[in-house]
Formats: structure tokens, C-alpha cells, sequence
């Protein structure tokens, strides 16, 4: 009398093979099933009349001017001691490049107005923030090289912010950035 794992109850239905052989592919096939419907559900966003907000969340990985990786994590899924958080805002996709002497990051919105982008800078750090209608963002992002926030610009289209500093050594103070 064979059993099945899990279930002593029920009986394992005769294969038309025979050996543990083809065992092992039964199980393989079950395993992959199993991982099918795994995925199906975990891509399955719900709607906005069925819960409260969906989650988001994402990384990005690329290669610091150092040649180290960097990680940046993005979305509206923040850690806590209890487990993990849904905050309202999300954290946007964030690029950051050094060209030369100038360092430029690229954020990515979509889904909002220009009016609604609102930044502000300090020789070492840049805050973005965007409450509209339809979404909210906030990031405070730590740059690799001190910059001058006087003499930075913001462009934004179809969904993407891109912030231009030239680098500087000498300490600035904090300035709101108006977007092009």
C-alpha cells in the first residue's frame, strides 16, 4: 500500500511507468505546475476596487564610478520591525551619472504634471517630491560628489525628470530647482 506525501489518506495513483526513475519526472512535472500558478498569482495586480493601494516594489543595479555595484531600491514598500510597510508615496527609479564634471540624475514620474515636480538641493543631497492627483512621490537621494545647487537644471518629459549639477568643491547652499 503506497501513500502519498502529505495526504496518508489518500492513495498514489499507479503511474503507467514504473521505477523512481520516472518518479522523479512526475514530481518535476507537479513542481513546475506548482511554480505556473506560483507566478500567475504573484503578477496579478489587484485592482483598485479590491484593496487599498497595490505595492510596488523594484531595484535597480549599476556600476558606481568607483567600479563598485550599486543598488537602489524603489517603490511604496518600506521595512520595518514588524514586517514590511505600504506608504502612500513611492519611491521613484533613480539613475545617477558623473559625466566630466557635471553629475546628472535621472528620475523616473510617470503619471504626473511638471507643475507638481518640486525639488530642492544642497551641496550633497537631493530631495523629489511630487503630490498629485493621480500618484505621489518622494525621494531623498545622497550624491557622490558635492555640487552647486545655484547653478543646476530640471528638464521633465513624457515621465522622466532629469537633474544636471556641476560638480564643485566648495560647500553651496540648499536651493529649490525650478523644472524646464
Amino acid at each position: 500500500m503506497s501513500y502519498s506525501k502529505g495526504h496518508p489518506t489518500r492513495r498514489r495513483r499507479p503511474s503507467k511507468r514504473s521505477g523512481w526513475w520516472f518518479d522523479i519526472f512526475e514530481e518535476m512535472e507537479r513542481m513546475d505546475r506548482m511554480m505556473d500558478e506560483m507566478m500567475r498569482k504573484a503578477f496579478t495586480m489587484p485592482r483598485a476596487q479590491e484593496g487599498p493601494l497595490p505595492f510596488v516594489y523594484g531595484f535597480s543595479m549599476s556600476v558606481g564610478p568607483d567600479g563598485k555595484p550599486v543598488v537602489r531600491e524603489f517603490g511604496n514598500l518600506e521595512q520595518s520591525s514588524r514586517g514590511p510597510l505600504l506608504k502612500e508615496e513611492r519611491e521613484p527609479l533613480v539613475d545617477v551619472m558623473e559625466e566630466g564634471d557635471e553629475i546628472i540624475v535621472v528620475i523616473e514620474i510617470p503619471g504626473v504634471e511638471k507643475k507638481d515636480v518640486k525639488l530642492e538641493a544642497t551641496d550633497r543631497v537631493l530631495k523629489i517630491a511630487v503630490d498629485s492627483e493621480k500618484r505621489k512621490y518622494y525621494k531623498e537621494l545622497d550624491l557622490p560628489h558635492m555640487v552647486d545647487p545655484r547653478k543646476s537644471s530640471a528638464s521633465y518629459k513624457n515621465g522622466v525628470l532629469e537633474v544636471r549639477f556641476p560638480k564643485t568643491e566648495e560647500k553651496k547652499p540648499t536651493r529649490e530647482i525650478r523644472v524646464e
